[in-house]
């Protein structure tokens, strides 16, 4: 990139950065600019997201308030006589059990941030080898609690989680590479540890209001399959609203590692300037409908949201280039390989079961009747806060991936070693998926040659 494209403003050099190499070279001209320029993706998701916020937040405080002080403040439960099942409680009886999930959620999320650069690796073996046998504790609880159907779900849990980390065994060192030089990444770029922990403390103020609509709904005299429908409606927005939150700092971490591997280090001449502030206005403008629209279906689109992040693209379009850029380069097979967000999700998951363990023991020191419903939301809480710390890692592993795909030599100029070994490795899943076709292949022929010899 030559100086006077350095020199350019912030935005349209940091947009121009994020393109492929070959991208970069055919738009240098003074016209750049003008065919650079983003534009809205996916509004239409934005206002959706904006009008369940707006929406759901009148009915959490109405949720909160009608029980608050007082039985029925709202004069609300006539509309719900005929579901009556239970002796209604207060508000504030189960409100502090949240403030509980919420502390200790945050306290895992910011712990976790604050050992990133030394401890990363430890605790991320410790998260694959732990969850398992945490598992199957609380699956004992449940039966010791005579909770029968939460204990056979945990134990269901514990046995997939040990039958998949045995699957995976001989896949865990690459991963860990991926996950160490990721970490390295991060942690030399202290302001995107900065921008999550920001991002937490957002969390954390709508949770407030989330769990006193919550607080109010179990404290509600509505029967048990009443509260949990309305328990699992708040949980459903609650887990979009923190998918948004996750991706939406995946944004800009992403770009702000990407524009780094771009121009050869954070303190590169050719940077531009304010890059954090770039990719936070991005991602909260005219990305945040694209993100929005991703966070919907979160757990099946992990790969194909990659391009959002680099190249600020509404979600179906970024979805269909990020397939056809790992699928044209081989590299959808060392993701496929990677076991980094598998990884990184047990951890969260962790974190989640010891928030609502915590929550749960409360609860049940003071109300044994509905511990499982405060525990399975605590826990939600504690995995999209633990989640917020977790996904600056997710967004390095992306960035780097996305990096080797388009031009390999910026991983080179970054690390030479680690090239190597992702060279290595990919040559190594390339040969394998060759002569799996090949078998398959044989077989077929056998197969069909056979059948017409026998006729």
């Amino acid at each position: 990139m030559s100086d006077s494209q350095s020199t350019s403003s912030s935005s349209d050099d940091a947009e121009f950065a994020s393109m492929p190499s070959t991208e970069r070279d055919a738009t240098a001209s003074p016209a750049v600019p003008e065919q650079l320029r983003r534009h809205w993706r996916d509004v239409f998701w934005l206002a959706i997201f904006a009008i369940h916020l707006i929406g759901l937040g009148f009915v959490l405080a109405v949720l909160g308030i009608n029980r608050f002080e007082k039985a029925d403040r709202l004069k609300i439960d006539k509309y719900t006589y005929r579901f009556v099942e239970n002796e209604s409680e207060l508000t504030e009886t189960y409100w502090p059990f949240y403030a509980v999930a919420a502390g200790v959620g945050s306290v895992i999320g910011w712990v976790w941030l604050a050992l990133l650069g030394s401890k990363a690796m430890k605790m991320m073996k410790f998260s694959v080898h732990v969850l398992t046998t945490y598992l199957g504790v609380i699956s004992v609880l449940c039966f010791w609690g005579t909770q029968v159907f939460w204990g056979v779900a945990f134990a269901i849990g514990a046995a997939l989680q040990l039958l998949y980390v045995i699957s995976v065994v001989d896949r865990l060192p690459f991963t860990m590479l991926v996950l160490q030089k990721a970490v390295k990444m991060v942690w030399n770029l202290p302001e995107v540890l900065r921008v999550a922990c920001a991002f937490m403390v957002v969390m954390l103020l709508w949770m407030a209001i989330w769990s006193f609509g919550a607080a109010g709904v179990v404290a509600s005299s509505i029967g048990d399959g009443g509260r949990w429908w309305l328990l699992a409606m708040l949980s459903v927005s609650l887990f979009w609203t923190g998918a948004v939150l996750c991706n939406t700092v995946h944004v800009i971490v992403s770009g702000m590692v990407f524009l780094v591997l771009i121009h050869g280090g954070r303190e590169a001449a050719s940077m531009p300037p304010k890059p954090l502030l770039n990719s936070l206005r991005y991602a909260l403008t005219t990305s945040f409908g694209s993100i929005c629209y991703g966070s919907l279906f979160t757990a099946a689109i992990r790969t194909l949201r990659w391009e959002i992040a680099a190249h600020g693209k509404g979600f179906n379009h970024s979805a269909r280039d990020a397939w056809e850029l790992f699928q044209s380069t081989g590299v959808e097979a060392l993701v496929a390989y990677d076991c980094s967000g598998a990884v990184l999700l047990m951890g969260t998951i962790l974190g989640g079961l010891i928030t609502g363990t915590c929550a749960g023991v409360w609860t049940w020191l003071r109300t044994k009747d509905r511990v499982i419903m405060v525990g399975f939301t605590a826990m939600l809480m504690g995995m999209i806060l633990v989640g917020l710390a977790m996904v600056v890692v997710e967004s390095a592993v992306t960035s780097i991936y996305i990096c080797y795909a388009e031009d390999p030599s910026l991983i080179n100029r970054w690390d030479a070693e680690f090239f190597n070994q992702m060279s290595e490795a990919l040559h190594q899943r390339l040969q394998h998926r060759s002569a799996r076709t090949r078998v398959t292949t044989q077989n077929r022929f056998d197969s069909q040659l056979q059948i017409s010899v026998s006729m």
